[in-house]
């Protein structure tokens, strides 16, 4: 009744319409009473096959309305009945949405059915909460992948970034920690992902006891900016929900990145004067928008811990987004292609990444041991050249001697099967006996 009630209360008293002006690439002008409209509203624009497509007004213009579609522009002309919404859009979570893969409208695509709609409406476009209302990050998180626990120890509700380029692993690196997570809730979001690879990732690497605790939410490559941006939208919305009924959440977004390109596409459609690498200013002024809305909940209420992956163009992690990003975020781990490419994985740099909860959320007996094993493994990687040449000769520096007769024992500590689990706890005993040897 909750359901049939919002459905009753969104439909519109007076319709109110106006008419397509002018199209010009994904722009779209619409003429009428534009008293009545807003930035953000909705408008549905009836095509000559009889089909209507779904708009998002994003500007305004000489008294006209500016609208970007949520799907391709087949059979719109000029004169097309554009029919002004109330709703700004929003989603009717429960529980029901657990296991289910959905796009960015919350339209199931996994083939088992309609989703039963929750009674209440949670807005796409939803407001960070006050930061003094906000509880702070909780006891660490076990994730179940040795290098993330040990050197990039994760507190709940903390936020961190996984930057990586292109094919280095983290789409095995995200289904490793949906499965493995001390999370009752997984909510992951494949923004402008590829078409061939969605499959793959549900039913390979996340597999159906992963999935089972999860909603993923797909919007590909192909689809509109205003679908993708939208997808990332509902990520966090779904995770906000679950947040709010209590529950431990990681939430996983893949990519910022193409999240960041759907934006550009879109202020460059209204005009925005392109910035660094082409980036129109509201990028930057969106991406904190969405990340502050994960992060710990109210008191005594659950959590959101936020896992999002940064798409490095050309390996340079000193790119506009990856900058960025880095100065919004509670850590980042980076992913290198060398380590990729010589069979360690996760790829993970432990050297370059950082968790700002650390060393706070680590016991102190502990902290020497993580200390003196970064001291090896960054005397290792200062020597590697030279070691890798044959240029040093072993016994002149005692160092450097225990550093290379660790490296293997380390490098097999941090590289992991995607079906292993380890523990906080047992990765800092495996740890220990390894520096023991030293």
């Amino acid at each position: 009744m909750r359901a049939l009630t919002a459905d009753i209360e969104a439909i519109d008293e007076v319709e109110v319409f106006g008419r397509v002006k002018t199209v010009q690439g994904l722009l779209i002008e619409v003429v009428g009473p534009v008293r009545e409209l807003r930035v953000g509203g909705r408008v549905s624009i009836e095509t000559t096959s009889g089909s209507s497509l779904m708009t998002e007004i994003i500007g305004f213009r000489d008294g006209h309305a500016l609208c970007l579609p949520f799907g391709p522009l087949t059979g719109v002309r000029l004169g097309c009945k554009a029919v002004f919404k109330r709703s700004e859009g929003a989603a009717y979570p429960s529980e029901a949405w657990l296991g289910r893969v959905v796009n960015a409208d919350g339209e199931p695509i996994d083939g088992k059915g309609p989703i039963v709609r929750g009674g209440e409406a949670y807005p796409l476009k939803q407001v960070p909460l006050p930061a003094h209302q906000r509880a702070r990050v909780g006891a660490p998180l076990d994730m179940g992948v040795r290098a993330l626990n040990t050197f990039t120890t994760l507190c709940e509700g903390q936020r961190m970034g996984i930057f990586a380029g292109s094919g280095v692993g983290k789409s095995v690196l995200m289904s490793m920690l949906v499965r493995n997570a001390a999370a009752d809730v997984a909510v992951v979001g494949l923004i402008g992902e590829r078409g061939r690879e969605v499959q793959e990732f549900i039913t390979e690497y996340l597999g159906e006891m992963g999935l089972k605790r999860a909603v993923v939410i797909v919007a590909t490559s192909d689809e509109a900016a205003l679908m993708r941006r939208q997808a990332a939208y509902l990520t966090l919305t779904l995770a906000e929900y679950f947040r709010d009924q209590g529950r431990r959440v990681l939430c996983m977004m893949d990519s910022l990145t193409r999240f960041a390109m759907a934006q550009r596409e879109i202020g460059l459609a209204i005009g925005e004067p392109p910035t660094a690498k082409g980036y129109p200013p509201t990028v930057f002024t969106e991406l904190p928008r969405l990340l502050e809305r994960a992060g710990p909940g109210l008191v005594n209420s659950g959590s959101v811990t936020g896992l999002f992956t940064v798409l490095v163009e050309g390996d340079d992690h000193n790119e506009p987004i990856a900058d960025a990003v880095r100065g919004i975020l509670d850590g980042h781990i980076v992913m290198e292609r060398g380590i990729a490419e010589r069979g360690r994985y996760p790829a993970v740099n432990v050297l370059r990444s950082i968790s700002r909860t650390m060393p706070g959320c680590v016991p102190v007996p502990v902290r020497p041991i993580l200390q003196k094993a970064r001291e090896f493994m960054s005397v290792f990687a200062d020597m590697e050249e030279l070691i890798r040449l044959g240029a040093y000769r072993k016994g002149s520096d005692p160092q450097v001697d225990r550093a290379i007769a660790l490296y293997p024992a380390l490098e097999a500590f941090l590289s992991q099967q995607r079906e292993e689990r380890t523990s906080i706890a047992d990765g800092y005993t495996m740890l220990e006996a390894i520096l023991a040897k030293a």
